[in-house]
């Protein structure tokens, strides 16, 4: 089965013309942060005044045009990952970044994609059961690295770049990175380093934060110290490829919002509602460290976790994590597959109902995620905080008997809060 992969790969390179070698390829993989830091790169390379193309968890870019990545997967198959770069090139992108999953890389999805920078953003023990282990979950993100340091040196513009790895100095985990042969260069970026691309002054408000790197003042529109990180990232990224700073700091402010990504659904409502794709525990526990800063009376939290054969050890923590932190959780289903429903939820519900919990006061279990997002709607008061996390902006609901159903979460939350709000006004 591994050679088929291969084979595939390699035969989908071909066809395609070998897209990534016209263009300076940056990877990024890590457990939490890959989506924002990709987008949070684009956008400051792009304000530099160069056309770039992206490739993420949450949406696709070509030059100006972006959409939705509606796949359901983080890196596409190889076929549709080659025409995506064609099409960068034909549209006459210089830069293409892409959000490169452990997962793509142990099926061979990123061979013939020619990088010539890999970010390391973290790591946490999450996705491991796919990997049979955390070791092997470590040696599958170092793939990225070990191909790019394999890869041919470009020559673009006459220039011959460099194989540079950028790596996230206040991961435990970045040594082992750092220590791949053949990397020509390694930047380093942290929140708590006194060297490398680093942040002081830190000013943190309700919905961003300022600070300053790089003798250079950083305004970001969106909330959370992890943010910060991931934005420190994208400055290292650019100052790993010699471009202007203060150009692509201007671009990291210009991003307001990412599908799925601590959304903000805004209806006029007097509560407030944020979607986020939180669904491991490393993820929601900094989601919540973000949301308590911010003013509200509750947080009502909705939301599940996937079916086998995902990792079954996350429930109990997001049970645990939400029982304490949480006033009301509304536990419903996020891709439950073939397995039940309320097997799922239970597992989630346990720890909570430890903590004090009590079904049909604070805790619900409704499978139905269009009723569960109703019921937080008709629950919520001015004031409250509803947040909706594990979806974020995927496209699809997996069933049993591999039903895939279309899905749309922001457009349903607000249909939900819209009726509430109706029906407020004619009470």
């Amino acid at each position: 089965m591994q050679a088929y992969h291969y084979c595939m790969a390699r035969f989908a390179v071909l066809w395609y013309r070998h897209p990534s070698e016209r263009m300076i390829v940056i990877g990024v993989t890590g457990t939490k942060g890959k989506t924002t830091t990709s987008y949070f790169i684009a956008k400051a390379i792009e304000a530099t005044g160069a056309k770039v193309g992206c490739a993420t968890t949450a949406l696709f870019k070509i030059a100006d045009r972006e959409w939705t990545n509606r796949a359901k997967m983080t890196m596409l198959g190889r076929f549709a990952t080659q025409k995506l770069l064609r099409q960068m090139v034909d549209a006459g992108c210089r830069y293409a970044v892409v959000e490169t999953s452990s997962q793509g890389l142990i099926q061979f999805r990123h061979i013939g994609i020619n990088y010539d920078v890999a970010v390391f953003t973290n790591l946490t023990p999450e996705h491991i059961e796919a990997h049979g282990g955390f070791e092997n979950y470590k040696k599958a993100k170092k793939i990225l690295f070990s191909h790019m340091a394999r890869s041919p040196r470009k020559i673009i513009d006459g220039r011959r770049l460099e194989k540079v790895a950028v790596l996230n100095a206040d991961s435990p985990h970045a040594e082992a990175f750092a220590n791949v042969p053949g990397l020509t260069r390694i930047e380093w970026f942290g929140r708590e380093q006194p060297h490398g691309v680093t942040a002081t002054d830190i000013r943190r408000g309700e919905w961003g934060s300022v600070f300053r790197t790089e003798n250079l003042e950083v305004e970001l529109n969106l909330p959370g110290a992890q943010n910060i990180e991931n934005a420190l990232a994208a400055v290292a990224v650019c100052k790993a490829l010699n471009l202007p700073l203060e150009k692509a700091v201007r671009g990291i402010r210009s991003v307001d919002r990412l599908p799925g990504r601590f959304e903000k659904v805004d209806m006029g409502q007097p509560w407030t509602v944020l979607i986020d794709y939180a669904h491991e525990a490393a993820s929601m526990t900094k989601l919540y460290e973000t949301v308590e800063q911010m003013p509200h009376q509750r947080i009502i939290h909705v939301f599940g976790s996937a079916g086998t054969p995902r990792d079954m050890g996350r429930r109990p923590m997001l049970g645990a994590i939400a029982g304490k932190r949480a006033d009301i959780m509304i536990l419903t289903d996020e891709d439950p597959g073939d397995e039940e429903s309320l097997t799922i939820l239970e597992a989630i519900a346990k720890p909570a109902r430890l903590d004090g919990k009590h079904e049909g006061e604070n805790l619900f279990l409704i499978p139905d995620r269009h009723k569960a997002i109703a019921h937080a709607m008709r629950l919520a008061q001015e004031g409250d905080l509803v947040m909706i996390t594990g979806k974020g902006n995927e496209g699809l609901m997996l069933y049993a008997k591999g039903v895939k159903v279309p899905w749309d979460e922001t457009a349903i939350v607000k249909e939900a809060i819209q009726k509430e709000m109706n029906e407020n006004r004619s009470s």
